[in-house]
């Protein structure tokens, strides 16, 4: 698929890691773009926006 990278490859473009990426999808922040073999694909940017708004989050919990 193409433009689709798999949540390995995301995280490393974002700076976070593979964990993270799957827990943004189980909270709900992120959706998978669809799906190669058992591996869930993202566009990156839905990884870029999930990455800005959780930060943002964070940032006025403080």
């Amino acid at each position: 698929m193409a433009g689709l990278l798999p949540g390995a490859l995301a995280a490393l473009e974002v700076g976070v890691s593979a964990a993270t990426i799957r827990k943004w999808v189980q909270q709900g922040h992120l959706r998978p773009a669809g799906k190669q073999g058992r591996a869930q694909l993202f566009r990156l940017e839905d990884i870029f926006a999930a990455e800005r708004n959780t930060r943002r989050a964070h940032e006025l919990a403080r």
